[in-house]
């Protein structure tokens, strides 16, 4: 039986009445994003239709997900809340922490040793407040939430921008801050500004080299990274019905990085095989139940541009593999040119390590096509020119590709079993010597490839494709190579070719697991007492942030004019810092460290204007803090891209930053801003940006009189003692206004309960 039975049970009751009240309010056929939106509404239906990328709507998610480097400061929070156990199904899973160095067993065992304060923490927390807690090697959260609780048609809010995972499984499951979850998990309504719908029709079928994952990283070069900002992308047609639900997965895995709200698929028969094979049959039975309402309404598919903002179509069967990358997920480039574009661009021409999992692409299927790859090296002889590591998804992934011999492959090519962890793919990565080495290239079946992202080298050129592509790649060891249609030298001197990868879906002897790892929720533990050491480094208890002081702000101090692309990333780094995204004052020594001066084209150097002289980001905040002077990031476009991670939120608002200002900015990171009582504006006039001079003192003007809609003014003030002025929008709401006013959303929620 799945796990939340009952909760699954009251969703699937609800929708069907939800849908019929929202085919007559909108009074035509209706989507199914709009179907799962509508059926999660907070309160009742609407008068009108909500206002695509205007209206503000509240929703009841049915769960939250949170991994480790997230939870503890959700967590932290929820703690604050007042509350004595969540209020939806909630889950923690171990999968960031894990430093891969070794291989399974001593990194996991190191790991553990080394964050023992932190699980203690989490599990403690977990038990306190009746929240399933997944141990350090059970697996990346979202291939866990695949396989134990997502459901087609559901509702879910996770601490992770990948969240969107779930969508592989019908559900409308979104990447947050940690207080938007604590607001989930404390029963309050979750806000979220009504999507646009992005229609993506796939017809034909996939073959040969090329995956779903091909599928994604085409639209990612289509959209950009920020051209599903706001929207939902829905994937329909005969085409998406061919593919496995992990490969939906996948696809909806990366939406995040062309910015999407989330991406999702229509119920059907794959989706109906994998929740059976994952133990859910019951799920499977009851989806089957209402499955007109678990997919979008007829007409919708046979007129796609009279209910979608944007329809792309792609044929599978025209599709080949697509490169992504270097610095950028966006960067498309099919297999058929990519060699000759690599030489073209300069691009280092060996390839030094092919890593293959991650939350992406770490299922059965990945696996088993990857390792049919991995087969041929010895069958024919082919020495592996690259290093190798794998990421099993789960320890249910990990145990019957073990059991079915497809580890046995990658070994026998000289391939490092990691832990079933995130691992390199956010820059835990204890990459010998990365610091010191020359311009190189690596492939990956990640998500991500920002410069430093898996080893903490700007050098390093990360390339994103399927993990079939990236083992083939790995056999090369070179980039110019195309295993669809290039041969190899094998060890005795004979020229031979890499067959097309194989695979199953699902196992054929079905899954199998000794210990998946997980501590239930319960209610026994609730008279536990969560202590925290006030002289740990890794945990420290929340201070609530100041409420406004009800003036307009003067003599704000600007302390970076951040240039050109500033994920989450460059603002709050991963890799190493991920020590501490449970201490709040110690991963701020973090801030904005990665992004780059405007005035001098460096990274952590600014100029602090109560010396003149220039230093490091953290402490010329710290300088202003330390004599209430507040101050001012300025931002370029689409700024907080990449990870929902809030903590590149908290840390400004923590050393005394109140105002950011960009050009544009990512959801999620416009949205964790706002929830911890900071002003996300942008330029009215996009050009301002350049009139912000590194000298300027900033008052905020407007304030007193805050409401929706109205423009700030911005007035600078000059080092020559000129001054003038400039517009800021802002998305802010009349909650979200109330949000600013006490200091913080979570601030606001304890002076209201």
């Amino acid at each position: 039986m799945a796990y939340d039975i009952d909760m699954i049970r009251k969703v699937y009751s609800q929708i069907p009445e939800r849908v019929i009240k929202l085919r007559s309010l909108l009074g035509r056929p209706v989507t199914l994003t709009e179907k799962i939106l509508y059926s999660h509404l907070s309160g009742s239906f609407p008068p009108e239709p909500f206002e695509k990328g205007v209206s503000y709507v509240n929703f009841d998610p049915d769960r939250v997900a949170m991994q480790d480097a997230t939870a503890q400061m959700a967590l932290l929070q929820f703690m604050q809340a007042g509350k004595s156990v969540v209020s939806v199904p909630s889950t923690v899973h171990c999968d960031h922490l894990i430093l891969a160095q070794t291989g399974a067993a001593e990194d996991l065992k190191k790991a553990e040793e080394t964050n023992k304060e932190v699980y203690s923490f989490l599990s403690s927390v977990s038990k306190k407040y009746g929240i399933g807690f997944w141990k350090p090697g059970a697996g990346i959260i979202h291939q866990v939430v695949l396989e134990n609780y997502a459901f087609p048609g559901g509702m879910m809010v996770g601490t992770d921008s990948h969240t969107v995972n779930a969508g592989g499984l019908g559900m409308i499951a979104i990447g947050v801050g940690g207080a938007d979850a604590v607001d989930v998990m404390t029963g309050i309504p979750w806000e979220l500004k009504f999507p646009k719908l992005i229609g993506v029709r796939l017809t034909g079928k996939l073959s040969g080299w090329t995956s779903p994952k091909d599928v994604i990283l085409k639209v990612a070069g289509i959209l950009t990274v920020k051209g599903g900002t706001g929207c939902i992308i829905e994937y329909f047609g005969p085409g998406a019905s061919s593919i496995s639900c992990t490969g939906k997965g996948t696809i909806c895995n990366m939406g995040a990085e062309v910015g999407a709200t989330t991406s999702t698929f229509a119920f059907d028969q794959s989706m109906s095989d994998y929740l059976k094979a994952t133990g859910r049959a019951d799920v499977a039975e009851m989806a089957m139940n209402i499955a007109s309402d678990l997919k979008a309404d007829d007409e919708v598919y046979a007129q796609p541009a009279k209910y979608f903002d944007q329809v792309i179509d792609i044929n599978l069967s025209e599709l080949e593999p697509h490169i992504n990358g270097p610095f950028t997920p966006d960067l498309a480039t099919p297999l058929s040119k990519f060699k000759t574009v690599a030489k073209e661009k300069g691009w280092p021409m060996e390839m030094k390590v092919g890593l293959i999992g991650s939350c992406t692409n770490s299922s059965y299927e990945d696996i088993s096509r990857a390792a049919s790859v991995a087969r041929q090296a010895r069958l024919k002889h082919l020495k592996v020119k690259a290093e190798f590591t794998i990421s099993p998804g789960s320890e249910l992934v990990r145990y019957t590709v073990e059991r079915d011999g497809f580890l046995d492959s990658f070994e026998e090519m000289g391939g490092i079993v990691l832990t079933n962890a995130c691992g390199p793919c956010i820059g835990q990565w204890a990459r010998h010597n990365a610091a010191n080495l020359p311009e190189n290239s690596i492939m990956t079946s990640f998500n991500r490839n920002f410069a430093k992202r898996t080893d903490g080298n700007p050098k390093t050129h990360g390339f994103v494709a399927s993990p079939e592509i990236v083992t083939a790649f790995s056999i090369a060891g070179t980039l110019d190579f195309n295993p669809a249609t290039d041969f190899l030298v094998n060890e005795k001197g004979e020229k031979v070719k890499l067959d097309p990868p194989t695979g199953d879906d699902l196992p054929q002897k079905g899954f199998e697991v000794e210990d998946p790892g997980l501590i239930p929720p319960s209610l026994d533990y609730q008279n536990i007492e969560i202590l925290v050491n006030p002289d740990s480094d890794r945990l420290q208890l929340l201070t609530p942030f100041a409420p406004w002081d009800g003036h307009d702000l003067k003599n704000l101090k600007l302390l970076i004019k951040a240039r050109g692309k500033c994920t989450t990333d460059h603002i709050s780094m991963a890799g190493p810092w991920l020590t501490y995204r449970g201490h709040l004052d110690n991963i701020s020594e973090n801030l904005l460290i990665g992004a780059i001066n405007d005035f001098n084209g460096k990274t952590n150097s600014v100029k602090n204007q109560l010396t003149g002289e220039y230093g490091a980001v953290p402490a010329t905040a710290r300088a202003y803090k330390k004599v209430s002077m507040g101050a001012v990031i300025v931002g370029d476009e689409n700024y907080g891209e990449g990870s929902s991670r809030e903590h590149a939120a908290m840390e400004p608002r923590h050393l005394g930053a109140i105002v950011v200002i960009t050009r544009s900015f990512a959801r999620i990171h416009e949205t964790n801003l706002k929830k911890q009582g900071m002003l996300a504006l942008t330029f009215a006039n996009s050009e301002d940006y350049n009139r912000i001079l590194e000298d300027d003192s900033i008052d905020i003007i407007g304030l007193e009189s805050f409401q929706p809609g109205k423009n700030l003014l911005l007035t600078l003030h000059h080092a020559d003692g000129t001054s003038e002025s400039i517009e800021a929008k802002h998305t802010y709401n009349e909650a979200q206004i109330e949000w600013f006013k006490a200091g913080s959303c979570l601030n606001f929620i304890k002076e209201n309960q």
